[in-house]
């Protein structure tokens, strides 16, 4: 019983790894079709909740720390054109700031529905609704913490703090949790329908 259980959940995680790989490269893709946007859009955020409540925050983190690599990988590669200029000015906090946001939008999830006592569609959006403004709020921190002189470049005489809340981060925020937001009916019904199957 426990080894099939260990091979359902690996199956799961599978599938929603490949599920992040292909929704970053969509992400990609769109970030080129869309020039105005700093960074590549994280559409991923649903797969990783959806781990996340349904496996628990520990899977969350590794499904988060998934797309962090990923990210990292971007930047490295200039994937991502923003995060290639991190790259190249201290690759160690690009590390850092990737896996430390994509990690924690993993985790909050799984523990924030630990606090509801049954899943329903409040605490499902509440939950959803943690990991844009984790992956956001991060890099914003991150941002400001250990790369201030670039951002006060391309703030361009505006300030920083404002530039990287509303100019860097703020449309990717904006469109990442109205997606949250919107299918946040959707991940409940696929977690209801999953836990059905394995009863």
């Amino acid at each position: 019983m426990k080894r099939n259980q260990s091979i359902l959940k690996l199956t799961q995680i599978s599938l929603l790894t490949a599920l992040i790989i292909v929704l970053q490269i969509v992400g990609a893709m769109l970030n080129r079709a869309i020039p105005f946007l700093p960074f590549n859009l994280s559409f991923v955020l649903i797969p990783i909740v959806v781990g996340s409540l349904l496996l628990g925050p520990k899977s969350g983190a590794l499904l988060g720390g998934i797309f962090g690599f990923i990210v990292v990988i971007q930047c490295a590669t200039a994937i991502d054109p923003s995060g290639f200029i991190l790259w190249g000015i201290n690759p160690f906090f690009t590390i850092l700031i990737c896996m430390v946001k994509g990690i924690a939008a993993g985790v909050a999830p799984g523990l924030v529905a630990k606090l509801f006592k049954k899943q329903n569609y409040f605490s499902t959006t509440v939950a959803a609704l943690c990991a844009p403004v984790l992956n956001t709020g991060l890099f914003c921190i991150g941002m400001i913490s250990l790369f201030y002189p670039t951002l006060v470049e391309w703030a361009g005489g505006s300030g920083a703090l404002v530039f990287c809340i509303t100019g860097l981060a703020g449309i990717n925020f904006i469109i990442e949790f109205v997606i949250n937001a919107i299918f946040s009916p959707a991940i409940l019904r696929i977690i209801k329908a999953v836990k059905k199957t394995e009863a």
